[in-house]
């Protein structure tokens, strides 16, 4: 795979896996063919995602994987089709206290990712501390943006207003390789909440 200026992740909500589809955004921002098919089996010692041609799992096309087992700091590495590294990805656990933060490696870059909003990021986590009120569902709409050392975006994510999550990624530094923006933009959702 190459590079993809910007897709779509869908998730489909089941009961024992969570499974995004990872679709192509047309020029026009109407939804284009099936990019990949990703699929995450819920709580796993250790963290390991598949991203498959189709649905039906024909092809598995690349995955990532944590390096270490139920670790909230756990670092991810991306893996080719080959099982080659391709990037790598870790959730910043202190920063992350108070702003979801992410680290992003791939082709030489180093890429930090944060809440757009530093006040919807308090918000959601206070929200989740008040009894009564972290049982009512409220679709916080969170947005990441990862810069390079130079400030420069390399790839946002803005989550959607719809039931079931959704998300419009924009990836406008060429280096970004689809499988390593894929697959952070997946981590995004299955593991945001860790």
């Amino acid at each position: 795979m190459t590079h993809v200026p910007s897709f779509y992740v869908k998730q489909k909500i089941t009961v024992m896996v969570n499974r995004y589809q990872v679709i192509e955004r047309l020029p026009d921002g109407s939804e284009g063919r099936l990019l990949a098919f990703a699929q995450q089996k819920r709580m796993s010692f250790k963290e390991k995602v598949f991203f498959y041609a189709d649905e039906a799992k024909t092809q598995e096309l690349f995955s990532f994987k944590a390096r270490q087992g139920l670790d909230v700091r756990a670092e991810h590495d991306v893996f080719d089709q080959a099982g080659n590294a391709i990037g790598w990805f870790k959730k910043d656990f202190v920063n992350s206290l108070m702003r979801s933060t992410w680290h992003l490696r791939y082709d030489g870059v180093e890429a930090v990712g944060q809440e757009r909003n530093a006040t919807v990021a308090v918000l959601r986590r206070v929200w989740d501390f008040i009894p009564l009120l972290g049982d009512i569902w409220i679709p916080f709409l969170f947005h990441f943006d990862f810069v390079d050392s130079e400030g420069n975006v390399v790839m946002s994510s803005e989550r959607k207003a719809q039931i079931r999550d959704s998300y419009t990624v924009m990836v406008p530094d060429e280096r970004l390789d689809f499988r390593v923006a894929a697959s952070m933009a997946v981590a995004l959702d299955a593991l945001q909440s860790r």
